[in-house]
């Protein structure tokens, strides 16, 4: 077998034959593409099989694509971001100043924490103030490309993509509709797939085509014998020969070949029984055999490629081998002309199968030894630390003063990219190295932090084995914050939490004791870490908090300690029913400039957002959401990130927007499906329950609750009485009267023993009047009605005074329950609660027809049920319906809202939309202009009460099961 310049049997300077069928493949997912989507296309085959081939000769003869390309490593799975680096870097050095504004539109600081070394070299403080909205700022950058010109982004080897990258991968794909982008992708069959659910996510057939690129047939095989040979005309038989010999895989096959031209071959019927049969071995063998006849300068060289990587420069591979630039740049002359490195500047194999064979001629002891020096040299040289550290992971244990701050700080650098798997992989390697009692904990205290973005069990372990050896009470305190936010973080966690109460409250009282200014800030935030262990774990023992406010003039609001008190203080108070003014103002001090979301902040943000909610600030809370999603965005908190996503459906469930709750909390429920981790479970499931039931989805209801085991809890979280008031509304609603309220009266109980008595956050009283009555119990009904009253007259918060009203006339008889009724139209009119105005409404018209009201009956009821529809809920509406055709009026397409609302235009547009087509797609289907398409999506948005397009299959689909079960209504 030979080497050649010109065609090695490794290289790629051969014609590409036999992929007739990829190609076309390739060009109708391209077609899909120019047209207006985003598509995902994976080419699938074993080594040496020509998939890089493949793609590149695809594009090369296709000029509608930019071509942005990167090579994934087995090296770079730890660098952070990598591949995106080796995409977009190359176009935006290469890009004027100008230009490079343009693309970046303001925010280079964050994207280029993911493109750029050197862009943030700074330390970053574990409570720094930044914004990291890496992924969102990539999306905008490709979104600006590909509105210049269709925009292909080529990974090859993605089996061995970095994490953070394939995050971002996965991302895009999900949130792209309309971009011209085609993301085209090369991984090996043969290697063993990672149970990665992100990997699985982008390759999945809903996402990616998968074109599986074969070996040749023999007609394949045949014109790589014409080329070679440079004969019109080859013997059969020679061809089905070399076929047969190695499969018709392309690498083997241009191996058997050049061996056999080189013996004397010729491609006719005498000569077939010549042919040598060539596998991997044999190829690998011949390889072998070429670098023990090379100098060792050679195989040096051959090692340290193997080692380092492609690409690298000449004074780093001479740092390697011992030895000068002038000698590497000599020795690689020779490597060329055995055929083992590409022609052209850069240093670089031929194929991967010529590293794995360098590598595979060590034995093991030797492979790590070659880790270890590439990290040492790679370190002295001053290459970037993730790329050190890299060398370090794969070579075992490195002993050294410098391995520790390489570890360290590539963990860091990773967090700042959003890279947090890959910083606690760093800092589990430095926990191999030699450490004393101090230095251990500071480096457990660093892992718990990276795990707490996205695994809270991890992190529970590491910072509770910290908080063994720490002694600095600073940093006690650190690893205190992270301990309780991944605690919160985290669902049946085994970790007792009455051994962390006790030393929050040791640490606390220590500090409290002592004076001075930073000793008071600690203290404070001890404080508040104790509160949160109050409210979210009642069963850790303490009394429940006094109903009353702690006096607080001695609290200003300049510290975030100070802060963290008045939130506590805000929410303590809402939950004793105290006036809503006052609760506002102190929310209002506590979130003044409300600064990034941090470990040490904890739980500020989370107490802040909790009072919002329910006192029906639903605006300042949206924006508080908002706002700290983009703060989070691109570092990898998964956890958070979920609980945000899982607090916008609460936000708009209590708006009323049942479809919109619906389609969030399962949007959330379908990411815990693939990375099996989700926050505050119990409460996603209340609101998917209570959405459902407002539907009229009863056995999707009871399938969601069944998981859920009612007795046998070991500890009442806050979550359980939320989820049992709406366990019991299930039970109503299947007819188990009794057993709804033996539910609700648990709720009560629970929240009467951790001292939430507001009916704002604990209804529980209400929820049960309707079931009595139900059951002729009007004494007990009434009882609860004016309890519940009575509170929410203190309480003040129009949503719970509203909600009592209306319990309360329906309770009472006569004129004073109709002016109950009237009451609480009056009140929920201007609130955000629009579900408990339709409730009103349709009581009062109902009161109303008792009194022969009809004609204000029906206004009543006609309002109910558009505001119903208008929130997707289907079975007030039904009902609504019902009770406005008993008083005389008529239910119809024109008085409809909600989807009985939608023009015959905007029904076409929606299902279509719906259904995944573009806008320019619909336009191109129904023959209508874009601007039309886009006015028809914006009318039934809002008929709908919807945010966009995410929510839009939920809301058609409910539109669908409406018309189903209320068809006969609507004549």
């Amino acid at each position: 077998m030979t080497f050649g310049h010109s065609r090695d049997a490794c290289g790629d300077d051969w014609p590409l034959v036999g992929r007739e069928r990829e190609l076309a493949a390739l060009d109708a997912v391209a077609a899909d593409v120019l047209s207006g989507r985003s598509r995902v296309v994976q080419l699938e085959g074993p080594a040496g099989v020509g998939k890089s081939v493949l793609l590149s000769s695809w594009w090369e003869r296709n000029e509608q694509f930019r071509v942005l390309r990167a090579r994934c490593h087995p090296l770079e799975r730890e660098f952070a971001f990598g591949a995106v680096r080796q995409l977009f870097k190359p176009l935006l050095a290469a890009a004027s100043e100008a230009d490079r504004a343009r693309l970046l539109d303001g925010t280079a600081a964050e994207t280029l924490r993911a493109l750029d070394d050197d862009a943030a070299t700074e330390p970053l403080p574990e409570a720094a103030n930044v914004t990291a909205s890496t992924l969102r700022e990539l999306d905008a950058l490709v979104s600006r490309l590909s509105r210049r010109q269709p925009l292909l982004l080529a990974v090859d080897a993605l089996q061995w993509i970095d994490q953070p990258s394939l995050r971002w991968l996965v991302h895009f794909v999900g949130r792209s509709d309309s971009h011209p982008v085609l993301i085209a992708v090369t991984t090996r069959s043969a290697e063993v797939k990672r149970l990665d659910p992100l990997f699985a996510e982008l390759v999945r057939p809903a996402n990616c085509h998968t074109i599986v690129v074969e070996p040749l047939d023999v007609a394949g095989v045949a014109q790589l014998v014409r080329t070679l040979w440079e004969v019109a005309e080859p013997d059969e038989a020679f061809c089905a020969a070399c076929h047969a010999a190695t499969g018709g895989h392309p690498l083997f096959v241009r191996a058997l070949l050049h061996q056999a031209q080189r013996s004397g071959v010729q491609p006719t019927t005498q000569f077939r029984d010549r042919i040598p049969t060539v596998l991997l071995s044999t190829l690998a063998g011949e390889i072998a055999h070429r670098l023990c006849q090379a100098s060792g300068e050679v195989v040096r060289l051959a090692r340290a490629l193997a080692f380092l990587g492609d690409r690298k420069p000449p004074e780093l591979l001479a740092a390697y081998c011992g030895t000068g630039r002038a000698v590497v740049l000599s020795a690689a002359e020779d490597l060329r002309s055995l055929g083992l490195l590409r022609a052209g500047g850069d240093l670089r194999f031929t194929h991967p199968v010529v590293r794995d064979t360098v590598l595979g001629m060590l034995p093991p002891e030797e492979l790590g030894a070659g880790h270890a020096r590439a990290a040492q040299v790679s370190c002295l040289s001053g290459r970037p630390d993730e790329e050190v550290a890299a060398h370090l992971l794969a070579a075992g244990p490195v002993h050294g003063s410098w391995v520790l701050p390489v570890l360290r700080r590539a963990a860091t650098q990773a967090l700042r990219r959003g890279a947090p798997e890959t910083a606690v992989t760093c800092l589990r390697a430095a926990l191999n190295q030699p450490l004393d009692g101090a230095e251990r904990a500071r480096v457990l205290l660093e892992l718990g932090t990276a795990a707490s973005h996205y695994d809270a069990a991890l992190a529970i372990s590491c910072v509770t084995g910290a908080l063994e050896e720490l002694t600095d009470e600073t940093a006690r305190s650190d690893a205190l914050g992270v301990l309780a936010y991944s605690l919160l973080m985290s669902r049946g966690s085994r970790t007792d939490l009455s051994s962390v109460d006790r030393k929050i409250a040791a640490l606390c009282d220590r500090r409290a004791a002592d004076s001075g200014a930073a000793d008071r800030e600690l203290a404070l935030r001890m404080g508040a870490l104790r509160s949160w262990m109050e409210f979210e774990r009642p069963s850790v023992g303490r009394p429940a908090p006094a109903p009353v406010p702690d006096p607080d003039d001695d609290l200003a609001d300049r510290t975030a300690g100070e802060r963290q008190l008045l939130a506590i203080r805000a929410f303590r108070a809402l939950r004793a029913a105290l006036p809503a003014p006052y609760i506002a103002g102190l929310i209002e001090r506590a979130s003044v400039n409300l600064p990034a979301f941090s470990h040490d902040l904890f739980p500020l943000h989370y107490f802040v957002a909790q009072t919002l909610l329910y006192l029906d600030e639903l605006d300042t809370a949206d924006r508080l959401n908002r706002h700290l999603t983009r703060e989070i965005s691109g570092k990898g908190m998964e956890l958070l990130v979920s609980s945000l996503m899982l607090y916008q459906a609460g936000l708009a469930l209590r708006r009323g927007n049942v479809t919109e709750a619906l389609a969030t909390a399962q949007t959330a429920a379908d990411q815990a499906s693939s990375t099996g981790r989700l926050p505050y479970a119990l409460t996603l499931d209340t609101i998917r329950i209570d959405a459902l039931l407002a539907q009229g989805r009863i056995e999707d209801a009871e399938r969601i609750a069944a998981v859920h085991s009612v007795a046998g809890q070991a500890e009442v979280a806050w979550e359980r009485p939320r989820f049992l008031m709406s366990l019991a509304a299930l039970r109503i609603a299947q007819g188990e009267l009794r057993a709804g309220l033996s539910l609700l009266r648990e709720c009560g109980h629970h929240c009467e023993a951790a001292g939430t008595v507001s009916p704002a956050m604990a209804p529980w009283r209400s929820r049960s009047v309707g079931a009595h009555l139900a059951l002729g119990e009007t004494a007990s009904a009434r009882a609860l009605a004016e309890q519940e009253l009575d509170l929410a007259r203190r309480c003040r918060i129009p949503r719970a005074l509203g909600v009592a009203l209306r319990v309360s006339g329906v309770a009472t008889s006569g004129a004073r329950g109709l002016d109950l009724l009237a009451e609480a139209v009056q009140v929920l009119g201007p609130t955000p609660a629009r579900l408990e105005l339709a409730r009103a409404l349709g009581d009062f018209g109902a009161a109303l027809m008792h009194r022969d009201d009809k004609r204000g009956a029906r206004r009543a009821l006609r309002r109910g049920l558009d505001v119903a529809a208008a929130c997707g809920a289907t079975v007030l509406a039904a009902r609504l319906e019902e009770r406005l055709h008993l008083a005389g009026g008529r239910v119809g397409r024109a008085g409809a809202a909600g989807a009985g609302a939608l023009t015959a235009g905007e029904e076409r547009v929606c299902t279509l939309a719906a259904q995944g087509y573009s806008n320019k797609q619909i336009a191109e289907l129904l023959v209508v202009t874009l601007r039309t398409v886009e006015t028809h999506l914006t009318g039934a948005y809002r008929k709908l009460r919807i945010a966009g397009r995410p929510y839009l299959a939920a809301a058609m689909a409910a539109a669908d099961t409406s018309r189903g079960g209320s068809g006969a209504a609507e004549s």
